[in-house]
């Protein structure tokens, strides 16, 4: 990543300041919680976050401790978009233009029970940032599928593996025109930060979707958390992109495959994670046609190269 036309930026460049404490309650290599801690150097400490029913409610700590070092506003499942709705009305009538008000929710939380609740902010042109960290799954409550749940998972509600194919989120929020939509993940920190510093500096709706890869919830070792994410844009599961006021750019390795560099198999993804271990060979063809069809879009509409 190089920003602002510069040298490319180093972890250790990072603001050395931090907003998630010691003692919160994740999971040993719960992405969530890093993608937080990024976030969080980006925006600062005036933020407000809002949290829906997530992991992140619970990561927080046990009341009356908390492990997040700025304002948090918890909410229930579904109205997370327009409590932050009612924060950015409210600082505007106190005239705080510095303070940002930014949802921080899972996949459940936005790709479903929330969804309608962000489409109506972004439609009125609320002034936030709308942040989806996506695990692909209800985790919190015990793993069940979500509309992000991809083609064939196993979860407690698809143990046969799941039969849909999963919503693309983010390209849903692009219909609705708002100035800024993002894609990150954890594996590329300094993608994920300066994303973040550059949603910072615009007004209105924003929204950035950060792939999250559980390990209890895709069974795999949580000391593979980084790999996985990486590992999922190399193969083009996951793409890297960000549209500015309608302009698609991709970026990093997404990029790289939209200009011709070849995906890794996709079949190095799967194995790694036991929630595809009951896959057929027929279901590995099915997700691999499914991931072409999705580049041979990408290319077609928004002029990539072969």
């Amino acid at each position: 990543m190089v920003p602002n036309g510069g040298e490319i930026m180093a972890i250790k460049d990072l603001p050395m300041d931090e907003y998630i404490l010691k003692g919160h309650a994740a999971c040993p290599g719960c992405p969530a919680t890093i993608a937080l801690r990024i976030t969080l150097k980006a925006l600062g400490k005036k933020t407000i976050l809002i949290v829906p029913a997530c992991c992140s409610a619970v990561i927080q700590a046990l009341h009356p401790h908390t492990a997040f070092n700025v304002p948090t506003l918890n909410i229930a499942f579904e109205a997370s978009a327009a409590a932050a709705s009612g924060v950015a009305a409210a600082l505007k009538m106190l005239e705080k233009k510095d303070v940002l008000p930014v949802v921080w929710a899972g996949d459940g939380g936005s790709y479903d029970i929330g969804l309608q609740a962000l489409s109506g902010a972004l439609e009125r042109g609320t002034d936030f940032i709308y942040i989806c960290y996506n695990n692909q799954m209800y985790s919190n409550t015990g793993i069940q599928r979500s509309g992000a749940t991809p083609y064939g998972a196993w979860t407690t509600t698809t143990w046969t593996g799941k039969k849909e194919r999963q919503k693309e989120l983010a390209e849903i929020v692009m219909a609705h025109h708002i100035p800024y939509v993002a894609t990150a993940t954890i594996a590329y920190p300094e993608d994920l930060y300066e994303k973040m510093k550059k949603a910072k500096e615009m007004k209105g709706p924003r929204y950035i979707e950060i792939l999250s890869p559980c390990p209890p919830g895709w069974r795999f070792d949580m000391s593979k958390t980084v790999e996985m994410s990486k590992l999922a844009v190399e193969t083009g599961a996951w793409v890297l992109y960000e549209v500015i006021n309608g302009e698609l750019k991709f970026t990093g390795y997404s990029k790289r495959i939209l200009e011709g560099k070849e995906r890794k198999p996709i079949e190095e993804w799967l194995k790694m994670q036991g929630r595809f271990r009951h896959l057929k060979p027929e279901d590995i063809e099915k997700i691999k046609q499914q991931l072409d069809e999705k580049w041979q879009h990408y290319k077609k509409i928004y002029g990539g190269k072969e």
